[in-house]
């Protein structure tokens, strides 16, 4: 049975009563021989023109790739937009809260902050999954947005999906699903799941898989209630012209993605291994991302070494359950191979 969601339990009341900015181009969407409506430039076609507000002929494409409607489907400036979007919306500033899990994507915590909504952390197993009861236990009657991320950042790992979904079958607000790796995680998407789960948000990226971290092209797949209100707060022509035409071009590349992404899960199960052989590695954890997370001894000092090789990983060892960590992005063989050098140069 579906549950049922009354989005307006949920939202701000001023985002209720708010009436969106309207554009030109929100007012006119045909073609035209001539448009004197933007108070555009008439000259330097094509950059001159805004682009569309609401992206469709971009959500066409990204309908056919994920099978999900149009209707669905909101595009943002990286998936921080949306993210940021969804707090705003929803969560009155110093009233409201949000439960994240700990360690994950640092940008759940920023966008709170900076609207004023407290967030409450709960912390992974020791093998970084969840607890469910916690999660649920740490929510009140002003928590109005879950975030988990899977495969979470900088752990690497999937989340239980029978554990997401029963926060989701639980909790009366929004579940965010952060799937920015998932095209490294094959069949572990919740996208299938949006039916059922009204309250359920799936946030995607193609920043990693696809190659396109500089264009800035973030997804939000959730019910139309919740689309709409992304639209209605949105800024109005938040995605430029440009990243519009090169996603364009580079959504019919999806040959070249999967051959991408196995190239990377190929290489990140090499590297595990090869990592896992080097005597001052601790730990490789699993992962479903295109990182790894590698416990080790002194890891501030193997990262301080790879700095004055030219090598350049993140260090994790601050972050809570990941002392002594680095995080270690999987690149091509060839980089890969180097940063192997350098660190057998340690031995």
């Amino acid at each position: 049975m579906t549950k049922k969601m009354d989005i307006n339990q949920l939202l701000r009341k001023n985002i209720q009563s708010l009436k969106p900015y309207s554009s030109a181009r929100d007012e006119y969407t045909g073609e035209a021989m001539v448009f004197l409506d933007a108070n555009e430039n008439p000259f330097h076609e094509p950059y001159n023109r805004y682009p569309d507000p609401l992206q469709k002929n971009v959500k066409l494409k990204v309908s056919a790739l994920k099978h999900i409607a149009t209707e669905n489907i909101f595009l943002g400036n990286g998936s921080d937009e949306p993210i940021d979007l969804l707090i705003r919306a929803f969560c009155e500033p110093g009233q409201d809260n949000i439960v994240s899990i700990d360690p994950t994507y640092g940008m759940y915590q920023v966008a709170a902050d900076i609207s004023g909504v407290e967030v409450r952390k709960v912390s992974l197993t020791d093998d970084f999954q969840l607890n469910t009861n916690d999660v649920l236990g740490a929510c009140d009657t002003h928590s109005k947005i879950i975030f988990l991320c899977s495969p979470n950042n900088p752990t690497g790992n999937s989340l239980n999906k029978e554990a997401m979904l029963e926060i989701a079958d639980s909790f009366k607000g929004l579940v965010v699903v952060d799937e920015a790796y998932i095209d490294f995680a094959p069949g572990k998407t919740l996208l299938q799941e949006l039916e059922e789960y009204p309250n359920l948000v799936i946030l995607q990226t193609f920043s990693k898989a696809w190659g396109m971290a500089g264009m800035r092209l973030g997804m939000a797949f959730a019910s139309v209630e919740i689309i709409n209100v992304l639209n209605k707060i949105k800024y109005p022509y938040n995605l430029n012209i440009l990243t519009q035409q090169k996603a364009l071009e580079l959504l019919d590349k999806k040959v070249t993605v999967q051959k991408w992404v196995k190239l990377l899960i190929a290489e990140r199960e090499k590297m595990a291994q090869l990592l896992n052989d080097l005597p001052f590695v601790e730990k490789v954890y699993p992962s479903d991302a295109n990182f790894l997370l590698v416990n080790m001894h002194d890891a501030k000092g193997i990262y301080d070494y790879l700095v004055e090789e030219g090598i350049i990983v993140r260090d994790r060892s601050k972050v809570h359950l990941c002392a002594s960590s680095l995080r270690i992005t999987i690149g091509s063989s060839e980089e890969n191979e180097i940063l192997l050098n350098a660190l057998k140069k340690l031995i």
